[in-house]
């Protein structure tokens, strides 16, 4: 079976040290949470909001060009469709986290799975305008030209207490905005575990979670058995709203500081009598 590229990274996980937070640290950072209180904005393909694993959107923004603009954008907030399934994939797996986070959906995806960069860019934009929360990107861009703007939107996320989680492409090769460090950047790694979390400490892919072989909601009220990065990202960014959830003072560097110590080759950062670093329980 041939895997997600940067998935490999992950096969044989060394430790890292993680912050002294309170233990079990995976109890301290979301037991208990249910996402109540948390704005998830899916980018993608839309969301089937009918579709029983969804359970409902929230609000909608469908991104378009449009000549007659002056921006050259138009952005339509009335309820939209899933053009492919991908975005109702990425949705349902952060309901099945997050039960009750607010789900909205941003389309800037075509039938094809493609998308303008300018259509991307602005997608991230409205969400960072509208106050989300947590925003999941299971796309990228391999494109130069988009490195800079997609960056500075990044960085717009960021200063506006705003949690960007990427998944890095399939494919070998830099990726954007996944390679930017201010973004949650995500893998696929085996497992059944939907908590599942581990940390990469030789990014720029920084964390994995579930996504090879994984059953996901679809187009029609049906399911698919899929594998990638892109559904890797989803199960961070519920991991991320629920953290959210429970901690609501908590900043994006401070969440993603949060979930580095949550993940299962976190080490105490404490040495023991033998100089070796302990377990923490997570």
């Amino acid at each position: 079976m041939t895997v997600p590229a940067w998935s490999e990274a992950f096969t044989t996980l060394g430790p890292v040290v993680p912050l002294p937070l309170p233990g079990p640290v995976r109890e301290w950072a979301w037991e208990g949470a249910t996402g109540a209180g948390v704005k998830v904005a899916v980018v993608d393909s839309g969301v089937d909001g009918s579709h029983p694993l969804v359970g409902g959107v929230d609000g909608y923004a469908a991104l378009s060009l449009d000549a007659d603009s002056e921006d050259g954008l138009r952005v339509d907030e009335g309820p939209h469709e899933d053009l492919v399934g991908h975005g109702t994939a990425c949705a349902a797996i952060i309901r099945s986290l997050a039960p009750d986070v607010r789900i909205y959906s941003v389309r800037v995806l075509g039938s094809n799975l493609k998308g303008q960069g300018s259509l991307f860019l602005a997608g991230i934009e409205w969400a960072v305008e509208a106050g989300m929360d947590v925003v999941n990107l299971s796309l990228s861009s391999k494109s130069p030209r988009w490195f800079g703007p997609l960056h500075e939107a990044a960085d717009l996320a960021y200063f506006s207490n705003t949690l960007l989680v990427a998944a890095a492409n399939n494919y070998p090769g830099p990726t954007y905005p996944s390679q930017y460090a201010s973004v949650v950047s995500v893998a696929a790694r085996q497992g059944d575990d939907p908590r599942s979390l581990a940390y990469n400490p030789d990014p720029p892919v920084e964390f994995a979670a579930r996504g090879i072989d994984v059953e996901v909601a679809w187009l029609g009220g049906e399911s698919i058995v899929a594998t990638g990065n892109s559904f890797a990202a989803p199960h961070v960014a519920g991991l991320a709203a629920l953290i959210r959830s429970k901690h609501p003072g908590l900043t994006p560097f401070q969440v993603k500081s949060v979930m580095h110590a949550a993940a299962e080759n976190a080490t105490d950062h404490r040495q023991g009598a033998s100089g070796a670093p302990g377990d923490i329980p997570v």
